[in-house]
């Protein structure tokens, strides 16, 4: 239907990593009430064995719930996920570019310094600072670290 133009990939996924309890439960809407149904049993490699006819069961099922949850999964992806991915890429380019002008670095090192300081809370570690980012001053580690917390944590 052309929904996302062609090799755009729609990360659908993400919104229903942040809603798997829900996806489990609309999972189970279907197939728990037709477990009664179905014979089965466990195989040496922990797998299951079905031993009935069960194409019937899923040949023509209401779908509406998990249509219903897809859709809440769009929506989603639409209005939250994709702006918060767009809005995070700017302030990556924005911090990337400062760095470019600033300092010699490749971009791997630069994907990994940001990267540092996100899972640090705006802060290079000491082990970053004496490994990875030993040729950097403490003084222009302390200018990185502010500019990474002016460009990421303003509202």
């Amino acid at each position: 239907m052309k929904y996302a133009p062609q090799g755009i990939i729609f990360p659908v996924s993400a919104a229903i990593l942040e809603k798997l309890d829900d996806y489990r439960k609309v999972l189970e809407i279907y197939s728990r009430p037709l477990l009664e149904f179905i014979e089965w049993k466990k195989t040496q490699d922990n797998n299951v064995e079905v031993l009935n006819e069960t194409i019937d069961y899923y040949r023509y099922f209401d779908a509406t719930s998990q249509a219903e949850f897809l859709f809440d999964c769009v929506n989603f992806t639409i209005n939250r996920i994709i702006p918060q991915e767009v809005e995070y890429l700017q302030k990556y380019d924005t911090l990337k570019v400062w760095l470019d002008d600033r300092f010699e670095m490749p971009d791997k090192m630069v994907a990994m310094l940001i990267r540092f300081l996100e899972q640090n809370n705006g802060t290079l570690s000491k082990m970053a600072q004496e490994k990875e980012f030993k040729d950097l001053t403490s003084e222009e580690i302390k200018k990185i670290e502010k500019k990474y917390k002016i460009i990421f944590e303003k509202e």
